[in-house]
């Protein structure tokens, strides 16, 4: 396996990179020495972001203010993708969820978790591999979740839209193994960012000890991600929670399913 490309005036691509996870992989590139391309809706951001970044760092960077869940948006991007100077690393973490159950929600909705992520995902990895392969090396991250290991959230179809990514970057990074190049789904658990609260979930009530840090879920991807691995899950808590969900009886899990169902009932009344 070759190893991760190091920073000499290399270039990484991040969507979503104003905020949580996608802001700490821009940090931590930055402060390797990567050049970046900072990708999110809002503009004003952006623009913060790389300044700060600029002048903390002395690096490059470019802002593209995109929205993926529509074609402009992730078209914006590709473009970027297939031009110079080359993308090494495209990280993928734009996404979100919906603080309503299938039965609840409209086509307009899904349709939009759909298209953001899954789609640009597709669409991203896309052009950024016919690129890469090409080239014989990058790699690419993207950003999934320990919530599409199992379906213990009833109603919810953000699980499975991460089941889709890291189903797809497992395969993926099978067949871009021989070109020098690397996929890889991070799964985390729950991280302290603005994710939820963009989606108006309440998550007071979740136990401190489930709580991880953007910074170190990064440095964790990234270890991973020099061994190899087609699948990161930052921390042993979410590990044994993964391995929980992937072997645990059926009947286990509907139990806990219905178990979350009730107590989504009970917080929602």
């Amino acid at each position: 396996m070759p190893p991760v490309p190091s920073a000499n005036g290399r270039w990484a691509l991040i969507t979503g990179a104003t905020a949580g996870i996608g802001a700490a992989f821009a940090a931590r590139f930055a402060a390797d020495g990567w050049h970046l391309v900072l990708v999110a809706r809002d503009a004003t951001r952006l623009a913060a972001q790389a300044a700060e970044l600029t002048g903390r760092y002395g690096i490059e960077t470019e802002t593209i203010a995109a929205d993926l869940s529509t074609d402009d948006g992730c078209t914006q991007v590709e473009r970027r993708l297939a031009a110079s100077p080359a993308v090494e690393t495209l990280v993928n973490n734009a996404g979100i969820s919906l603080n309503k159950p299938f039965l609840r929600s409209s086509v307009e909705d899904e349709a939009r978790l759909l298209r953001l992520n899954v789609h640009a995902v597709m669409r991203l990895s896309l052009a950024a591999l016919q690129v890469m392969t090409e080239r014989r090396g990058g790699a690419v991250i993207n950003v999934s979740s320990v919530a599409g290991f199992g379906a213990v959230m009833p109603g919810s179809t953000y699980s499975a839209s991460k089941a889709w990514v890291t189903n797809f970057s497992e395969s993926v990074g099978q067949s871009a193994r021989p070109f020098g190049v690397r996929v890889m789904a991070l799964c985390p658990g729950y991280t302290r960012t603005e994710f939820h609260q963009r989606a108006g979930i309440d998550m007071s009530k979740t136990p401190e000890w489930l709580w991880l840090n953007a910074p170190a879920v990064v440095d964790e991807a990234l270890r991973d991600l020099r061994k190899g691995k087609l699948v990161s899950v930052p921390s042993w808590k979410y590990k044994l929670a993964v391995a929980g969900l992937r072997h645990a009886p059926r009947r286990l899990l509907d139990v806990i399913a219905r178990d979350t169902r009730g107590r989504i009932g009970r917080d929602r009344g």
